[in-house]
């Protein structure tokens, strides 16, 4: 389902993803496939982990990066779930083909 809040999602990103829910900045956001199939990406993650053991890992892959490369949004883009999203979000059928657990591929 998809949620536009302007207020939900953290400055500087253009969407976030909490199980079953996606948040988008903006209206507009709604047409971007590529932003759309990035989420779906996270979706799918999230179930198959499970969800809330999503977050645990998300958090603690991030923190561990932070501290090894000192930078935020350089953090962020290593973090194993965003390297696959991002790596794979132009690949409107990747999710047709993706391997169950396929984030471990990017640790």
């Amino acid at each position: 389902m998809i949620v536009v809040s302007k207020y939900l999602v953290p400055k500087g990103y253009a969407g976030l993803t909490v199980f079953p829910f996606v948040f988008l900045k903006t209206k507009h956001l709604k047409q971007d496939i590529h932003l759309l199939n990035h989420e779906a990406i996270h979706l799918k993650q999230q179930l198959e982990l499970l969800v809330l053991p999503f977050f645990l890992w998300y958090l603690l892959e991030f923190l561990v990066k932070l501290v090894r490369v000192g930078n935020w949004q350089k953090a962020y883009r290593s973090i194993s779930f965003e390297r696959e999203a991002y790596e794979k979000q132009n690949d409107l059928n990747y999710l047709k083909s993706r391997p169950f657990w396929g984030f471990l591929g990017y640790l």
